[in-house]
């Protein structure tokens, strides 16, 4: 999975870092309205935390931008301000959730998941795709009832594909959702091949149909 964290509160926005770094989430962070539109338009996110009163401007307005640009997306909000006005026009505006500040980290995780469930059109913690099952709580996939020892990023490409099954996902925004703002031309794209060949071996392996399609000169497509 990965996070942005859109919060000028320098020690939430540090603890909400580190719990999801240390549960193995990759986390990425803007402080103000201009560095959370640029990614926005830049990177994918799995679910995206938003404050609503950001140095340089409104989150209701990157709110707005952002389901415009990505209808899709999971955005979760989260404000001092409880006032029943701003939750309603956050919610009508295409928010996932409102969490009013302050709250535990446990709770905005199992906000997070529940979003995420919700997306995935599951309303649980397994995702079955054909002969594979994911379980998202515990970051373990099997097949035919066999656990596959996936690493966490090949896990992330897996469940990436699964959630974009049957459409053609080019190399650079795997790459991108994978890495983000890491994400660098060949020394990445090497890397997501070496990824992309163990996981679809692990898989066939363990006696998966081989799901994972080369569209060539172009990236991936997850068939079923």
């Amino acid at each position: 999975m990965r996070l942005l964290i859109v919060e000028d509160e320098k020690e939430l926005r540090r603890s909400i870092l580190e719990y999801f770094n240390n549960s193995g989430v990759d986390c990425e962070s803007a402080i103000d309205y201009e560095s959370a539109l640029d990614k926005f338009e830049l990177y994918d996110y799995d679910c995206i935390l938003l404050d609503l009163n950001l140095p340089g401007g409104s989150g209701l307005d990157l709110l707005r931008i952002l389901k415009r640009q990505k209808p899709d997306s999971a955005v979760i909000i989260v404000s001092a301000n409880d006032s029943l006005d701003q939750k309603l026009q956050g919610l009508d505006w295409g928010a996932d959730d409102y969490l009013t500040k302050p709250f535990h980290l446990s709770e905005l995780s199992a906000r997070i998941n529940s979003v995420l469930r919700r997306k995935s059109g599951s309303g649980s913690n397994r995702l079955v795709f054909e002969d594979l099952v994911i379980e998202l709580s515990e970051m373990v996939v099997y097949v035919k009832d066999e656990e596959v020892n996936l690493t966490k990023k090949e896990f992330d490409i897996l469940l990436y594909l699964v959630h974009n099954k049957n459409k053609v996902i080019t190399k650079v925004a795997l790459a991108e959702h994978i890495w983000g703002e890491y994400a660098d031309s060949s020394y990445s794209y090497d890397y997501l091949y070496s990824h992309i060949k163990n996981l679809r071996k692990k898989l066939v392996d363990a006696g998966s149909t081989d799901h994972i399609k080369t569209v060539y000169g172009v990236g991936y497509k997850f068939k079923a």
